[in-house]
């Protein structure tokens, strides 16, 4: 059996760092699941999710030229229906919330601007003090003169 990129693929954890778990997927093919690839949920201790020798589901994300294989465990997972139903399409969304979404984002992008602007202003004065402050104290140009 090939392996292709969204195939879904049965393997077993051959071994499992902090960043990820090996997974082999016979055909000498071998593949690594990401951390944050192994559940929906925050994972802190992979040891906790995953063990060597356990069978698992990956889906095949990407096949790099050297050989690389990167898989998911979470994205191979078939989600419930009633999790698929009750989100609304996009195109629903984008008719029933255009205008209200439109005015948000522009106040979110005035409020940043005016955010931006103040800290630059109050970056730049920070930094005229400070060179103020540094350069009489040793004795650059503008010091004072004894």
């Amino acid at each position: 059996m090939s392996i292709e990129v969204g195939s879904k693929v049965e393997g077993k954890v051959t071994g499992i760092a902090n960043f990820g778990a090996f997974i082999d997927l016979g055909d000498n093919k071998t593949g690594l699941v990401h951390i944050s690839e192994v559940s929906d949920s925050y994972v802190e201790n992979i040891n906790e999710e995953l063990e060597v020798g356990q069978k698992v589901t990956v889906k095949v994300l990407s096949i790099a030229n050297d050989g690389k294989i990167g898989l998911s465990i979470r994205k191979a997972q078939e989600k419930p229906a009633e999790e698929t139903s009750k989100k609304p399409t996009p195109n629903r969304e984008r008719r029933s919330h255009s205008p209200s979404n439109r005015g948000q984002q522009q106040n979110k992008k005035q409020d940043f601007d005016s955010l931006m602007s103040s800290f630059l202003k109050d970056s730049e004065d920070r930094l005229t003090s400070l060179k103020r402050n540094t350069e009489n104290k040793r004795g650059g140009r503008g010091g004072r003169k004894s």
